[in-house]
Parts: C-alpha cells; sequence; structure tokens
C-alpha cells in the first residue's frame, strides 16, 4: 500500500519470482516522496566524513531519543542503497569533475547530502517507477484506497474501494509504505493523501503505534493561506540564507549557536518565542546575497513555486513560518519493518523506526524508506523460503457500502482542534484535554454510525483517529 519511495522500492527489491501488487490511493506520483525537495543524505565517500559523525548528527537532532541500532543501521547501509537508485537511473546533481554534488543541510556536520536540483522526491520517484513498470512480476493499481484489512489464514485480506464498487485482495504479505498524517493540520506541506490510513489500518487490527505525538513542523514553509504550504528547502539555508523577523533582523544567536542551521525543532521554536517577542508572525528567509545564475540553477523550483507569489528570490524576501511537515511516530516496527501484526509490514514515513527520535535530521526519511523497504523485501522473501504456507483465498470480505454521506464540516473541525491544540508545542493542559475529549466523541460517532463507505469517509476516519491517538498521547504526557 503506497506508491512513494518505500513502497516501490520494496517492490523493486522483490525477486522477479514473487507476484507483487502496489495500491496507490490516488496517481501514482501524488505523495510526500514526490514532493520531497532536499536530497538524501548518505556518507559515500570517507574523505572528511565518516559513518560515525553521521550516526551523532542523527542522534542530535532526534535529542537522543534515537534507537541506536536503528540509526547504525540507517547509516551504514544507506549508502549502498543509493548507489542503487543511481544504477536504476536516478540522476543526482554532478559537479564539473563528474563528482556527485553534495549540500549542507541543518543538524548536519558535513556536506552529505545528494540531490537533483531542489525536486530530489520527484526525479527519485519518476525514475522507480519507469523501472517498476518494466517488472512482469509488479502490477500497479491508481485510485485504489484500503478501507480495511483483514487477518485471513496465513496472509491478509484487503477491501479495496474502486470507481466499479469494491474488490478483495488477497496476499500473503502486507506492506504498510502510505506516508504521513499531515492533512490532520489545517496547514501543512503533505499532499491531500496524507491522511495516516495505513497507521488507522495497522491500529484498528491492534499494532502497536508508537510515538505519534512526535511531529516535525518545518520552520520555513512559504507563509501563505494556503492549506497546503509550499516548503522553502532546508537546504536553502545550508547555501546561506538568513532567518529574519518581522524588523529585517537575523534573530536566531538569541537561541542556538548553530544559527540557522540548527536543527528544524530548534529553529521552529525559535520562530514561535521570537513571534511571541516581537508581537508578529511576520519572517523571512533572505538568500539574495547569492548570484542570480547560482539560485535559479540550484533552486529551480522553489524559484517558480515563490514567483507564483510574486516573489523573486534573487531579490527578494522569502515570508515563511513554521507548519506541519513530518511524523517521526507511527506503527512500531523492526529493524526488518514487521509490526505486531504477523505478516504486516511498515516502512517509510508511517512506520516508527526508531531512526529519527523526537526530531528527524533534514534528508535521513528518503534514506530510511530506500533502507527499510530493501529489509521488508528481504525479510518477507527469506520467510516465504522457509514457509510455504499460503494465504488462504477463500470466505466472504466484501462490505456494505451503503450508508448516509459523511458528516460536512467533521475534517475542518479536527483540523481545528489540532491547529490549536498542538503546534510546534503543546497548547496549555485544558485545550489539550478539551481538544482529546471532542476528537474522541467524533471518532465514536464515525465509527459506530452507518455511513456510505467512500474514499473520504475513508480519510475522515483516518484523520480522527490520528488526531485522537496524538492528542492522546499529548494528554498522557501532560498528567
Amino acid at each position: 500500500m503506497g506508491a512513494g519511495v518505500a513502497g516501490l522500492y520494496a517492490a523493486l527489491s522483490m525477486p522477479d519470482n514473487v507476484n507483487v501488487i502496489i495500491l496507490s490511493k490516488k496517481n501514482d506520483t501524488l505523495s510526500n516522496s514526490s514532493l520531497a525537495q532536499g536530497g538524501v543524505a548518505a556518507v559515500l565517500s570517507f574523505e572528511d566524513d565518516s559513518f560515525e559523525l553521521h550516526i551523532e548528527d542523527t542522534m542530535i537532532a532526534g535529542q537522543r531519543a534515537n534507537d541506536i541500532v536503528s540509526v547504525q543501521t540507517l547509516v551504514e547501509q544507506g549508502p549502498d542503497q543509493v548507489r542503487k537508485i543511481i544504477e536504476l537511473g536516478v540522476d543526482f546533481d554532478k559537479n564539473e569533475d563528474g563528482s556527485l554534488q553534495k549540500t549542507l543541510e541543518g543538524g548536519h556536520s558535513r556536506r552529505r547530502i545528494v540531490h537533483h536540483k531542489d525536486t530530489t522526491g520527484a526525479e527519485i520517484v519518476e525514475k522507480l517507477l519507469i523501472e517498476t513498470k518494466k517488472r512482469k512480476n509488479i502490477q500497479l493499481y491508481e485510485n485504489s484506497p484500503v478501507f480495511k484489512l483483514n487477518r485471513i489464514a496465513n496472509g491478509i485480506c484487503a477491501n479495496v474501494l474502486q470507481n466499479d464498487g469494491q474488490k478483495e485482495i488477497f496476499a500473503d504479505y502486507c506492506i504498510l509504505a502510505t506516508g504521513g498524517i499531515g492533512r490532520v493540520y489545517r496547514y501543512t506541506t503533505n499532499p491531500s493523501v496524507a491522511t495516516g490510513d495505513g497507521i488507522r489500518l495497522a491500529y484498528e487490527l491492534g499494532a502497536n503505534i508508537k510515538n505519534l505525538s512526535y511531529i516535525q513542523f518545518h520552520p520555513t514553509a512559504f507563509n501563505s493561506s494556503d492549506n497546503e504550504q509550499f516548503l522553502i528547502s532546508e537546504a536553502v539555508r545550508g547555501e546561506g540564507a538568513y532567518l529574519l523577523n518581522c524588523n529585517k533582523e537575523r534573530f536566531m544567536d538569541r537561541y542556538d549557536k548553530r544559527l540557522e542551521l540548527a536543527p528544524r525543532d530548534v529553529v521552529s521554536k525559535s520562530i514561535i518565542v521570537e513571534s511571541r517577542r516581537t508581537g508578529s508572525n511576520k519572517f523571512y528567509l533572505d538568500i539574495t546575497h547569492r548570484d542570480r545564475d547560482y539560485l535559479l540553477n540550484r533552486f529551480p523550483g522553489i524559484y517558480e513555486g515563490c514567483l507564483k507569489y510574486g516573489v523573486d528570490i534573487t531579490k527578494d524576501l522569502i515570508p515563511v513560518f513554521p507548519c506541519q511537515h513530518y511524523l517521526m511516530g507511527g506503527i512500531e516496527v523492526d529493524l526488518n519493518g514487521r509490526t505486531t501484526i504477523n505478516r504486516i509490514y511498515a516502512i517509510g514515513e508511517c512506520s516508527n523506526t526508531g531512526v529519527h527520535g523526537k526530531n528527524r535530521l533534514a534528508s535521513n526519511s528518503l534514506l530510511e524508506a530506500l533502507v527499510w523497504g530493501k529489509r521488508a523485501a528481504d525479510d518477507i522473501v527469506n520467510n516465504m523460503k522457509n514457509n510455504l504456507a499460503k494465504a488462504e483465498i477463500k470466505g466472504d470480505y466484501s462490505l456494505d457500502l451503503d450508508g448516509a454521506p459523511v458528516i460536512k464540516g467533521i475534517r475542518s473541525e479536527i483540523k481545528k482542534i489540532m491547529q490549536r491544540s498542538y503546534f510546534v508545542m503543546p497548547a496549555n493542559e485544558d485545550v489539550v484535554r478539551m481538544g482529546y475529549k471532542r476528537v474522541g466523541e467524533i471518532l465514536n460517532r464515525l465509527k459506530n454510525g452507518k455511513f456510505k463507505i467512500t474514499p473520504e469517509y475513508c480519510e475522515t476516519l483516518s484523520l480522527a483517529t490520528i488526531a485522537y491517538i496524538i492528542l492522546g498521547e499529548v494528554n498522557e504526557n501532560n498528567a
């Protein structure tokens, strides 16, 4: 489930005698992966870098709440997977001598991030999709949201909604690669599909969900009234952009000695504290001191994106403010992506591998998708060799899809509750408790009412479930 980098790479890591179905909720290029700008962090040479430095940078960013074995696995196995996708056609930017160009981002002590302009995710997804469509053992179905997973003897049955009704898909194993939860917030960098469906499906089956309140708020989203915020990549600060307050003054020296290159959670919290100090939500990035031609070549996507709002990054300040960006928590998994439910795996943003701790280091997410996509595929293949029992394709698992339309306004209410209760930092205990109580009432109504099972209902149910788990954790931490 999911056609982002994690799902595609897991499918491509299967041998050609294993039949794979990829289910994409909407079209196969609509994912968080496709929007990833910065790049992939990996130690590809040891001239001035090391595994130890990358591990330490990751641990510092995650406030040492990371699982050290998972971090070691990520850092040490990541480079081989980066080389593999280069073999599959991914075109990372190169220097004049043909070597890979590497950039710097917040929290990194070395330049180790390889990239394709400022559209790295789209480049990787495009090339993985091309390879996927060549493989005879892989079928990809678009516009196929899953409403429910059923445990069956030696396997899984998925209830898939399609234009002509419903379809039951039986499989020996299921990999959840469904991405993030950004649409639980009013303002997010995530696309419309990021509603936490895989987490909800795993939760309903009884899988452990871990640290769902570990949410990353990116400090520099373009400050507009749009619900889906345009991200101004960490790499812009990595290439020298200054962060300014409403008075057009640099201010990060008040909060952290790393200034603009402090980890994301530090910069986001600093902006919120500074906004309270100045009484203004107006903040800016200034990269105008860099050469115009360099900026147009290095950040063409960001240049064009800002220009749509009338901002020319080569001569104008870029208005920015934090917004929801990434989920560090998720479905609890082990080093091979196994959940606590037999034969169900989770990889990518919907999973909690322990790699990121409380705050993800920039450009570690695509690396995690590659490493755990490969590890999950390998583990499934090993299990298939040792366990010949196949899924029993029998029984009627069809659903009654009829019912009342989902109540209008519920999604908007959930988003308002989340923005008010937990944005960058939790609100006071009373606000969190009231939000948690109200979301619980909404979830109970959605689960127990007789609603028509549609993609909209599926997403609304997922968002209510996600909000309930997050605020439950925050409420418990407050207690």
